[in-house]
């Protein structure tokens, strides 16, 4: 079953269901919304920006609007599905303190596991969930987003616990890996130097390195593994030349982004879209 909310006055979008949610996505396109993707009882099989994955049962998958997606088998599954009008990530990141782990991270596709206890409590939440959609009063909208918001504080302290992460009043370090992701997320069409920033941090490049080095991350590789990103979305999903990837990529020469492709993935972008003409 699937249910669906709309506030007409902002636009606003959450759909919550099941299995059949992903009917949509029998063959790959960008899922649009922000997703949640929580396996219950089975293994689920998807392809994500032209890579098979598979969800182990008991797991929380999210994914961004701009990710591209394909679900191979239909199992029993929960979907949480959402647009900004509804709950703006950068807007409330105050809150939640999302943006740069759970979304617009370097990790590309950041999954939860849930033991025994966080089940039970996802399950409590996702009850909640289900009983204020089918609220309808003036306040149903505060309180979806109030849920929503809870949804993504736990996830998001799940996969903090997972990656290693610990934060501390006297660190800022996650906070500024997760405001450099974003701004990464951002502008790495038309900016591919640590330098520029490091500028809109107010840090210098070196403190930069120093401070992402002691999170096993590296500024520079994050720039690389964006850009990398995008160019292997556009020539699995468009019609698109590597020169006119280059292009969009933020590279006057294509011969630079070819290096660059070929120094992550082992092919060039020719080699690379020839051999994703997969049949999943």
């Amino acid at each position: 079953m699937v249910y669906n909310f709309k506030e007409f006055s902002t636009n606003a979008v959450l759909h919550i269901g099941d299995q059949t949610v992903l009917s949509q996505f029998k063959e790959a396109k960008q899922t649009k919304l922000y997703t949640f993707i929580w396996t219950k009882s089975q293994t689920l099989n998807l392809v994500i920006d032209g890579v098979p994955f598979t969800l182990t049962p008991n797991s929380v998958l999210a994914l961004t609007p701009i990710q591209y997606l394909q679900v191979i088998d239909s199992v029993d599954v929960v979907v949480y599905q959402f647009n900004r009008e509804f709950y703006c990530i950068k807007d409330h990141d105050h809150e939640v303190s999302c943006v740069g782990i759970l979304f617009f991270g370097n990790t590309n596709i950041p999954v939860i596991t849930l033991n025994n206890l966080e089940q039970h409590k996802f399950n409590i939440l996702h009850d909640v969930f289900i009983d204020e959609i089918e609220t309808e009063d003036n306040i149903q909208a505060e309180m979806l987003r109030m849920l929503m918001a809870r949804f993504i504080i736990k996830t998001t302290r799940l996969l903090k616990a997972k990656e290693g992460i610990i934060e501390t009043p006297k660190s800022s370090k996650v906070d500024l890996l997760r405001s450099y992701n974003f701004l990464v997320e951002q502008h790495f069409r038309e900016a591919h130097s640590v330098g520029f920033y490091a500028e809109k941090l107010f840090k210098s490049p070196k403190t930069l390195s120093n401070n992402f080095a002691k999170l096993n991350q590296s500024p520079l590789q994050i720039i690389h593994d964006r850009i990398v990103l995008e160019a292997k979305r556009l020539l699995i999903y468009t019609d698109k030349t590597a020169k006119e990837i280059a292009y969009e990529v933020g590279f006057e020469d294509p011969s630079h982004l070819s290096r660059l492709f070929k120094k992550h993935t082992s092919l060039s972008p020719s080699e690379y879209k020839k051999q994703s003409k997969i049949t999943y």
